[in-house]
């Protein structure tokens, strides 16, 4: 589209939001069934698109994509007639006879920019969340993900009219009339690079910003930890979407005295989960373009690779790989891996562990296996990152119950389910004071009884 049409598009959304369509709690549900209708019809569509734009098996599609969004739609149009209610507050006493209450009310017209990593997930779960809270909502898809940038158009544009929410395909250049444009709220999920610019453009319109972001979320594993479980749950955390996760373990910082036993276990979960040829397994993925698919090559060290790390230039597949004897000054440990290369660094001391960790940009995900109730409780108190597991991997963001969202560079702003609704809600605070009792103190001029009356009531 050019910068005139989405000029037109974003003027026009505005203009139905004025309208309060939007707003009865009725029309919200009804658009979230019809959503859901809607990715229900295409689901083979959807899998097959995954398929072409990542490798995605049908059952890994569904799992991590098509059917976390229909838990949260789900969750949803069970819930939105709740949390769209307003809620009375206590009142103060001195705002005697008064009715204090908060009204959750949508922001308005809304961006969601999307990536290409989990295309479907990341760009109907926000907009889910958008359309409960009661917003209109011009969504950008990721250009490196066609097929299912081609999908979700076909998806939005059978259930709603684009003056409510639409779809603006393209790369650079849309994003960038876009972020020109003046929004009420802005959902951006991606890479920090690009996030800084996403919040750079929304301070020229002071247009408040959700960023979902990444980083180095590291694994802990201590000498306590039930090893093969760990290595289980690692490797599938790691190496699912070939590693090209924003919350996938990024390296494993083990106890030194258990370094030898975890790569082993490590290396029979791949070939358990993976099999021996994982280049050959047409249930594994592959990288999403050649110029990741270069990058990540560039990473992997022949004298630090101990297991796998083979590669076809012509699929763009890397098999998971796994490195040791790896320091931070490394390449591997400079930036966000974002592929299927685990290294694994060891430490002699938990505390050591953790001022390294704290060192470092604060992660998005963290993960601790160990079987010390008060190491869990040592790390989790001295670690800042956005969310994580003990004793597990990725599972933390597959819940509407809990908020989902980076902290420092990581990003800011969380969604998913109430907290979902919130993020693209205001919350007005209203006082409605009673007409019948007007309370002399606050008004001049002031006396000495009046002075005695006010610091009684504000202590």
């Amino acid at each position: 589209m050019t910068p005139e049409e989405i000029h037109k598009l974003v003027n026009r959304q505005r203009e139905y939001f004025a309208t309060g369509a939007t707003l009865p709690v009725d029309h919200r549900i009804d658009a979230l069934r019809r959503l859901k209708a809607a990715i229900l019809k295409h689901e083979s569509d959807i899998a097959e698109a995954l398929k072409q734009d990542l490798g995605k098996s049908s059952s890994e599609s569904y799992m991590c994509e098509t059917g976390m969004v229909l838990s949260e739609i789900s969750f949803l149009m069970k819930h939105v007639r709740s949390y769209a209610r307003e809620k009375r507050v206590p009142t103060p006493l001195a705002q005697y006879v008064s009715r204090s209450y908060v009204k959750p009310s949508p922001r308005g017209v809304t961006l969601i920019m999307s990536p290409w990593n989990y295309p479907l997930m990341l760009t109907l779960d926000p907009l889910a969340d958008a359309i409960a809270a009661g917003n209109t909502a011009v969504v950008k898809p990721s250009a490196y993900s066609p097929h299912t940038s081609a999908m979700l158009q076909t998806i939005i544009s059978e259930c709603f009219s684009p003056d409510y929410v639409a779809v603006i395909t393209g790369g650079r250049a849309e994003n960038s009339c876009l972020l020109n444009e003046c929004f009420d709220y802005i959902f951006f999920t991606g890479s920090q690079a690009v996030g800084k610019e996403v919040m750079r453009h929304a301070a020229e319109h002071l247009t408040p910003v959700t960023l979902e972001l990444g980083g180095k979320s590291p694994v802990i594993v201590d000498q306590t930890a039930k090893l093969n479980l760990a290595a289980r749950r690692i490797v599938f955390g790691k190496y699912l979407n070939c590693g090209q996760t924003c919350v996938a373990p990024d390296y494993v910082y083990c106890h030194e005295s258990i370094r030898k036993e975890l790569v082993k276990a490590c290396i029979r979960e791949i070939k358990r989960q993976f099999g021996m040829h994982p280049l050959e397994n047409p249930n594994y993925g592959h990288i999403i373009n050649r110029k990741h698919f270069e990058r990540i090559c560039g990473l992997l060290d022949p004298d630090q690779l101990v297991y796998g790390g083979q590669t076809d230039g012509e699929q763009l597949r890397i098999a998971p790989a796994i490195v040791t004897d790896v320091t931070w000054d490394d390449p591997v440990m400079q930036e966000e891996i974002f592929g299927p290369i685990l290294p694994i660094l060891t430490f002699s001391q938990m505390e050591e562990a953790l001022e390294e960790i704290n060192a470092h940009p604060h992660p998005l995900a963290f993960y601790l296996f160990t079987e010390d109730k008060k190491t869990v409780k040592y790390v989790t108190e001295h670690c800042a990152f956005g969310g994580g597991c003990i004793n597990d991997t990725i599972i933390h963001l597959a819940t509407t119950h809990m908020g989902f969202g980076g902290t420092g560079a990581s990003g800011m702003g969380a969604y998913h389910g109430k907290i979902g609704f919130d993020t693209f809600s205001h919350h007005k605070s209203i006082v409605d004071k009673k007409t019948w009792l007007d309370l002399p103190m606050r008004y001049q001029p002031y006396t000495r009884l009046y002075d005695k009356l006010v610091r009684m009531f504000l202590k």
